[in-house]
């Protein structure tokens, strides 16, 4: 059984250092996870994988991965820890800087009570492992061809059916997209209003990203009124879950937001050094659920633990 304590001599506030991280680029006007969307060289999925292990990257780390220039360099999307490089005869170039990668595992612990009795308290644990992406690795084979890659105008097509396959209604007219929680339809602007079919797409599934917190469905709090920090928050949840969505399809995640959104995100972020987290798990929650409504995306069951006993496999981190 792995030791979760944490060496206090060497104990950093992993929270804050993220969080930190993506303050900084909100504020220099851009969400960092975003990626320039090239149809032409995409050839498809674009969600980070453990190049040992074949398992994608999920929650926090789905995000973290996807920011790293790294990634936004590279077509690559393969990570993985030394030890897993070492194991199959890689090596990770001396000088290489790592990325830090996420576990986080509530437990529970007893406290005595004033009265004599006892008390359940749940605690998270917030872990580090560190991954090197696939080009800073000498002797990782070359990156295999997708195999049966399907062309853009199928992919969005998938997301017609996803969108079709969850019941939510969808209007066409005016010139708003947006979602509402009152009456649970989906307002979308004539398809001419759109630069592109793949934004028409993007701007879809993120509507359909809030319509998921619907009561029938994963019932999250959706009063939050224009400005408030429930707004924000829940209009982070569906930015995030755009970004999975597209990630695993193979489309992009860039719908235009004002530059209030941004500053929205700040607030929340600099009020709660754990929100990105939360939102994290939320948003990978949310993709899942709408990830379902087709059989080529739908997530299969897997062993969190992976098939490598190097805790770097974990590539989930449990809902926060």
């Amino acid at each position: 059984m792995r030791n979760f304590r944490s060496n206090p001599a060497q104990r950093r506030d992993h929270y804050q250092e993220l969080t930190d991280r993506i303050i900084a680029a909100l504020e220099a006007g851009t969400a960092p996870w975003r990626r320039p969307w090239d149809k032409a060289a995409c050839g498809g999925a674009t969600a980070p994988v453990n190049a040992a292990t074949g398992h994608r990257y999920r929650g926090i780390n789905l995000f973290v991965l996807g920011m790293s220039p790294l990634a936004f360099a590279s077509s690559d999307p393969r990570w993985c820890s030394y030890r897993q490089a070492s194991a199959r005869g890689w090596q990770v170039r001396k000088g290489e800087k790592a990325t830090p990668v996420y576990f986080y595992k509530p437990i529970e612990i007893e406290d005595k009570t004033s009265d004599g009795g006892r008390e359940t308290r749940r605690i998270p644990i917030l872990r580090t492992f560190s991954v090197f992406h696939a080009s800073q690795i000498d002797g990782i084979p070359e990156l295999a061809p997708a195999v049966a890659t399907k062309a853009v105008g199928e992919r969005i097509e998938d997301v017609e059916i996803i969108v079709q396959t969850s019941g939510v209604p969808v209007r066409i007219g005016g010139d708003r997209a947006f979602y509402s929680p009152t009456f649970d339809f989906i307002q979308l602007p004539p398809d001419e209003a759109f630069h592109s079919p793949e934004l028409r797409a993007a701007t879809l599934f993120h509507e359909l990203g809030h319509a998921t917190g619907h009561v029938s469905r994963l019932n999250r709090d959706l009063s939050g009124g224009f400005g408030s920090t429930a707004y924000a928050k829940e209009e982070l949840r569906a930015e995030l879950a755009s970004y999975a969505i597209g990630s695993m399809i193979g489309l992009p995640c860039d719908v235009p937001n004002h530059a209030s959104y941004l500053l929205s995100w700040i607030e929340v972020l600099k009020q709660d050094r754990r929100e990105i987290f939360h939102a994290a798990a939320e948003a990978q929650r949310i993709a899942d659920y709408i990830l379902a409504f087709h059989p080529d995306y739908a997530e299969k069951p897997a062993d969190p633990m992976g098939d490598d006993d190097d805790a770097s496999t974990i590539v989930a981190p449990l809902a926060a």
